[in-house]
């Protein structure tokens, strides 16, 4: 992962990295609430030797000091000058209850001891800092003393002074490493999911998985329960744009194509693909190009029920030869678009499917129709469109956001290579801006405010018609006739 990688999951997840930062903030604040003050106070003692009489004496004097100043510091916090202390300040403690609340150090490379003492009464702890330096002297004082007099002096040169303010807690301290840590922990909390989670949420994430075009990403729409067919419903949004964008980018997937044959399926259900395929079958038709919408998901058929359209006859009729052409196909509103709903739900759709009565069928609409799209049900659970994709025509495989996952779209890519079919593209459905890698295509604002463009009066003479377009006359009246 790259360092525009990180910076990608940041700008898309700066949420978490916020409420985390407040609520380190809040407990390094509340954690100092409740904590006891706590007050340090220090003092520190000079030890020196007697005096020498001669240069000699008084290296062997200075050598001796240094070796001390780590025992005196040891010494400092044991029971026999804490014993000292307690009498000293008359408290009613036993020297043990003191050996937490005192310290000793030295100070590198020289020969001063710097004691302090911690209580939660700041005069007390000036008083136990001077009170402990004064009894490790008179320890000192008597340990070392041949008999006569102790060759070692401590001299107390800095004397513990009230303290001002507690050591703890630090509320500002405390609140700015408690947002540091929370941070850094939302941040690796943020890169682990991001390296566990495996569903597919951008474009960039398809593109990881296989090399295939991305033809279109079609954007999350909340209403798109309620008003599916949206190139219908709303031809001027920037949703329909994306359909008439796909429409015209598989112009380019078979380009030497007299008719074009697509499977539209998916990895898992809920998709959207057939939704999709309603809208670019919706958004061909408008081109004024012949389509086909062939509902062959002969599991669980939909696409009459999102078009309002009658679904008693269809696809399986023609395939057990119970009806014509003519009596199934319907006519979607006079838009130019036909739809072939499923028909009854047979017990053996693959077989229905892979037959050569469907690949007759199939024959005859490529020859009927500029463009057939086939809504196959998903390539996991099933095995129907890898099936029908064997019949000569391009998958389109649509891949949801947030719901299929790297290795179902890689397993769907292997089935389809298994088959030998050829892969048109990805459509990538449901996907979400996150403000950094997403393109918006706003139908009629862009560059700016919308305004209608002046309405010309101009006469223009007919084109002759094309060998398609009298081929599509003749076709149009040999249906009106059937009908």
């Amino acid at each position: 992962m790259g360092f525009l990688e990180y910076v990608r999951l940041l700008r898309k997840h700066w949420a978490i990295v916020v409420v985390a930062a407040i609520l380190g903030v809040a407990a390094g604040l509340g954690l100092a609430a409740v904590q006891t003050p706590e007050y340090r106070a220090s003092t520190e003692v000079f030890i020196s030797t007697q005096a020498a009489d001669t240069s000699s004496d008084l290296v062997q004097g200075n050598a001796f000091t240094l070796s001390r100043v780590n025992t005196y510091a040891r010494l400092a916090s044991s029971e026999e000058v804490l014993e000292r202390v307690v009498d000293e300040l008359e408290l009613d403690l036993a020297a043990r209850d003191l050996i937490e609340q005192v310290e000793a150090a030295p100070v590198a490379n020289t020969a001063i001891l710097e004691i302090a003492a911690t209580s939660d009464q700041a005069q007390f702890a000036a008083d136990l800092a001077n009170a402990t330096a004064a009894a490790l002297a008179e320890a000192v004082s008597d340990l070392e003393s041949d008999g006569a007099s102790s060759p070692v002096r401590l001299a107390t040169i800095v004397s513990a002074s009230v303290p001002a303010e507690p050591e703890s807690p630090r509320p500002l301290l405390q609140a700015l490493l408690g947002g540091l840590l929370m941070i850094v922990a939302a941040l690796a909390f943020i890169v682990a999911r991001d390296l566990i989670d495996t569903r597919i949420r951008s474009e960039r994430d398809i593109k990881a998985v296989t090399s295939a075009p991305l033809l279109a990403s079609v954007q999350f729409d909340a209403k798109t329960r309620t008003r599916p067919l949206v190139v219908h419903a709303e031809p001027l949004s920037p949703q329909a744009e994306v359909f008439r964008t796909l429409r015209t980018n598989l112009n380019f997937v078979e380009v030497d194509g007299d008719s074009r044959l697509f499977v539209m399926t998916s990895s898992i259900p809920g998709e959207g693909k057939t939704t999709t395929s309603a809208n670019l079958a919706l958004a061909i038709a408008d081109s004024g190009q012949s389509v086909l919408l062939v509902d062959a998901d002969l599991r669980k058929p939909k696409l009459a029920e999102y078009m309002g359209l009658e679904g008693a006859v269809g696809l399986t009729d023609l395939l057990i030869d119970r009806a014509a052409l003519a009596d199934a196909v319907q006519d979607f509103r006079g838009s130019g678009l036909f739809v072939l709903p499923a028909g009854p739900v047979p017990p053996n759709p693959s077989e229905l499917l892979g037959s050569r009565a469907m690949h007759t069928l199939l024959e005859e609409l490529r020859a009927e129709f500029d463009w057939v799209v086939l809504d196959a049900p998903p390539l996991l659970p099933v095995t129907d469109a890898a099936v029908l994709a064997q019949h000569g025509a391009e998958v389109l495989l649509v891949a949801a956001a947030d719901r299929v996952n790297a290795p179902q779209l890689r397993r769907s890519l292997e089935i389809l290579e298994t088959v030998g079919s050829s892969l048109g593209g990805i459509i990538m459905t449901m996907a979400r801006s996150d403000g950094s890698d997403a393109y918006r295509y706003v139908a009629y604002a862009y560059g700016g405010e919308h305004r209608p463009a002046p309405v010309v009066e101009e006469v223009v003479e007919p084109p002759a018609p094309t060998k398609r377009e009298s081929r599509g006359s003749r076709r149009s009246k040999r249906r009106r006739a059937n009908r």
